[in-house]
């Protein structure tokens, strides 16, 4: 708490109020979640029962919400899951849980910058440019049929850069930039929503579960399909979208008055998002088929979707181009912002080097810290395919939440003496409720992380096969496989 009242030179500067810190929730919260993932929902898991995962997810993120909150408002420092547990259980809970937020704010951060490098080449393709395939993809990626292999994924770390040098210059900087980019993509949520709203077929709700059956990806991984199993497994795989409101907790020790400001980001964005989500899952699960989202319009799914189905609005696709590159560099932005803060705390503890929480004289913000995580996650976005980073994805957040969760009943129970500026309502039932529905959905990830470390070792021996084939004959290695 000291530490927290402490201002001056060192220190993190207080800019953020409550409506910079929702808009902080939002800009984390919608983006690769409500623009890839969901498509991906409904193809492989759920069909139109996705809109009852994302409120399956949601509700999950409720009980961990109203137990971030009251720790918020209790414990005003920077570090979210990190300083909740080092409160509560000790710094071997506490280094565990920071390293581990700290590896899924970067995996995080990379997967949507991969995600943003694809859609950026979009948007380059109507002025008649595009960046060649070999320095916008993974060397473990390859195209189809022509031998062509990726090489980097530069605007992936272009992307990064940016987004890092704009939180360097300051907090407050980020969050108007931050603001603005929520102003644009929700209100193309909206609008698509709305439009969209009119174009639903009522055949494609129905029936609203689809029965239980196993489904084969066209990269061969099968996932349960429909029914309870279905709904659970398209939770666990839409829960991404839900990690933005524990970014904004990183963010206490920015916040103006955090005893207040900070129950109203986590759970303002929360709800917001939350609504956006279900409504929005509901129209396009409704306006194209399962089989669409199966096959031409698994990429760039909502885009072709308008396209197929919404004659006349053409513009509007393109719209929801723009929005989701902007989405995505918002989440982008606050990954690593909560990346920096977790580190920044764990250095003040003296839980790693001191560099993390090297605070820059002018802008009074971890620019060390920042550009060490750039390097980072940049190492990831430009050599690692985006279908393998983000089956990494959820299981830390999901982690955390767990830990916040008893952590909250803990302190409850030991200094029930302490002043709260919110309470969850309900403990521990609403405790313990956040511990299953987490541990459930982590459930359905473990076998998706099995799954995707398959797929890496075969998509490694495909590429090394493919480029074998290419090379000139006194170049192979007997027998065929990897050039040596």
């Amino acid at each position: 708490m000291a530490e927290a009242a402490a201002t001056g030179e060192g220190t993190l500067k207080r800019t953020l109020g409550p409506m910079a810190l929702v808009a902080l929730g939002i800009g984390a919260i919608i983006g690769a979640g409500l623009f890839v993932r969901t498509a991906a929902a409904i193809a492989d898991r759920a069909g139109p029962s996705v809109t009852l995962a994302f409120i399956v997810a949601g509700i999950g993120c409720a009980f961990a919400g109203l137990c971030y909150a009251e720790f918020a408002s209790m414990i005003p420092v920077a570090g979210s899951a990190y300083t909740y547990s080092y409160a509560t259980m000790g710094e071997l809970s506490a280094w565990i849980i920071g390293w581990d937020l700290v590896l899924e704010y970067a995996v995080g951060a990379a997967t949507v910058a991969i995600a943003w490098s694809e859609y950026f080449n979009r948007v380059l393709e109507w002025f008649g440019m595009r960046i060649p395939y070999e320095w916008s993809h993974s060397p473990l990626e390859a195209m189809q049929g022509t031998g062509v292999h990726g090489i980097i994924n530069i605007p992936a770390i272009a992307i990064l850069f940016a987004l890092t040098a704009l939180l360097i210059r300051g907090t407050q900087e980020s969050a108007v930039v931050n603001s603005i980019i929520v102003i644009i993509k929700v209100s193309i949520v909206l609008m698509v929503i709305a439009i969209g709203w009119g174009f639903i077929n009522p055949a494609n709700h129905t029936p609203l579960i689809p029965r239980p059956m196993a489904y084969t990806t066209p990269q061969g991984i099968t996932h349960s399909y429909g029914g309870l199993m279905g709904i659970l497994g398209a939770a666990g795989v839409v829960f991404f979208a839900y990690i933005g409101f524990d970014a904004v907790s990183t963010a206490a020790q920015e916040a103006r008055n955090p005893k207040r400001d900070m129950p109203i980001g986590i759970l303002g964005s929360l709800v917001v998002c939350t609504v956006l989500y279900v409504l929005f899952s509901y129209v396009l699960s409704g306006v194209a088929t399962v089989e669409d989202f199966r096959t031409a319009g698994r990429e760039a799914s909502v885009a072709f979707a308008i396209t197929k189905y919404m004659p006349g609005f053409e513009w509007l696709s393109k719209s929801v181009t723009v929005a989701i590159l902007a989405g995505f560099s918002s989440v982008i932005l606050v990954m690593l912002l909560g990346q920096s803060r977790v580190f920044y705390s764990m250095s003040h503890d003296g839980l790693v080097s001191k560099i993390f929480s090297d605070v820059h004289p002018r802008f009074r913000t971890p620019y060390k810290s920042n550009m060490l995580f750039f390097v980072f996650t940049a190492l990831f976005a430009a050599f690692i395919p985006e279908d393998i980073v983000g089956e990494m994805t959820s299981i830390g957040t999901l982690f955390a939440f767990i830990l916040v969760c008893a952590g909250v009943w803990i302190m409850r129970v030991r200094r029930p003496d302490l002043t709260r500026g919110f309470t969850v309502p309900a403990l521990p039932f609403v405790a313990i409720m956040g511990i299953i529905v987490c541990g459930a959905m982590i459930r359905t990830r473990v076998d998706q992380l099995a799954a995707a470390r398959g797929l890496a070792r075969d998509r490694l021996d495909a590429v090394f096969f493919l480029r074998d084939q290419t090379q000139p004959a006194a170049r192979r290695r007997s027998g065929g496989g990897a050039v040596i």
